[in-house]
């Protein structure tokens, strides 16, 4: 059986003007006001409802999976219920998980999160690459054989990162850049001919892409799928989106997660409803 890359499976979620990315982060005050116990059933709660207002309208879902692990053993079980869920709606999951390390290690991350019949299988992985690009290549197999997908942590949006991602290496490029052009090598030589390509890179809406050496007018080939966090609370306007990214925003997964989950389950589907709309009209003028 032919398995799809993920970059098809964005690619045929874009088509459709889906660009919404909910994410899942039952911390502590949320789940209060949510009504529901700071416990791994209150998590799974919160995720499963989750998962009913985001299907069919967003494009993924993405769990801050630290929320959960905080739970321990029941937290984990919690999460599996969520991401059978999701499976079973047909939504995109990205397992917020940041992962990186070197040799099997990694590659042992990558079975956890990316193996077809894990219990914590996801479509796609966030991973920290500040040790080389090169270290992520035990997930390679999963993303080439198994549809999965990567997303490179590049230019992120807390102010500590800005030092090391906009140091300049050798060759002249930013560390940010780098890993944007070795995302985009990737895909141009294992996506070559596809829409999009299945790894992609994590840049904050709230950073001015440019002082990191990101080229936004450059749109590469297959496109190259950006995670977007920072929208709503952290105070990048899901309105500028266009104007944010740019020649890349066409593949744009921007990421929402508490300007969604404030105010509790009731009101969360029109919620979700709202902000896929107005990240569609964002992008391509049109509701």
């Amino acid at each position: 059986m032919t398995v799809s890359s993920f970059g098809a499976r964005l690619a045929a979620e874009f088509a459709a003007g889906r660009h919404l990315c909910v994410g899942v982060d039952p911390h502590a005050g949320l789940l209060a006001e949510w009504g529901l116990e700071d416990s791994a059933a209150g998590a799974e709660r919160m995720g499963r409802d989750v998962v009913a207002a985001a299907a069919g309208v967003a494009a993924s879902l993405k769990p801050q999976i630290s929320f959960f692990e905080r739970f321990g053993s029941a937290g984990f079980v919690a999460l599996e219920r969520v991401l059978a869920d999701a499976r079973a709606a047909g939504l995109i999951v990205v397992g917020d998980v940041k992962r990186g390390d070197i040799g099997s290690t990694f590659a042992a991350y990558a079975e956890a999160w990316l193996a077809p019949g894990s219990p914590l299988e996801v479509d796609a992985m966030t991973v920290a690459p500040y040790m080389g690009f090169e270290t992520l290549s035990g997930a390679f197999p999963f993303v080439r054989e198994h549809g999965k997908g990567l997303f490179v942590l590049a230019a992120t949006s807390n102010p500590e990162a800005r030092e090391v991602q906009t140091a300049v290496r050798g060759d002249g490029q930013t560390l940010a850049a780098s890993m944007v052009a070795s995302a985009n090598a990737w895909n141009a030589r294992e996506h070559a001919g596809e829409t999009v390509g299945s790894v992609g890179v994590v840049l904050g809406a709230t950073v001015e892409l440019g002082d990191f050496g990101i080229d936004t007018s450059v749109r590469a080939e297959p496109a190259l799928p950006v995670l977007a966090p920072g929208f709503g609370h952290q105070g990048a306007r899901i309105e500028d989106a266009a104007e944010i990214f740019g020649g890349i925003g066409h593949a744009v997964l921007a990421n929402e997660s508490r300007s969604i989950l404030t105010g509790g389950g009731e009101g969360l589907t029109d919620r979700v409803r709202e902000r896929a709309r107005l990240i569609t009209e964002a992008l391509y003028g049109r509701s």
